[in-house]
């Protein structure tokens, strides 16, 4: 296989680190100044604490199982399950 560039072609190449900083700059830009990341985190957890409240003793015992299993976050809510 032959690496040269054709002749016909222009090389190209792009700075994805670069992108990616900006990228995640203008991500933070349009969530605005009033973007509190602790309220939201906070605000999934209660969700979280929600979903999950009321099972009853089957649905439990699901729950249980599946964040013994690393599927769901358990008691440290906020976190990803580990994979």
């Amino acid at each position: 296989m032959d690496h040269d560039v054709a002749p016909d072609l222009i090389p190209f190449s792009i700075d994805l680190t670069f992108e990616e900083a900006r990228r995640r700059a203008e991500v933070v830009a349009a969530l605005g100044p009033d973007w509190d990341p602790v309220a939201a985190l906070r605000s999934e957890d209660e969700a979280h604490t929600l979903l999950y409240s009321g099972l009853d003793a089957d649905q439990q015992r699901t729950y249980d199982v599946l964040v013994r299993a690393g599927i769901l976050p358990g008691g440290d809510a906020g976190h990803a399950a580990a994979h």
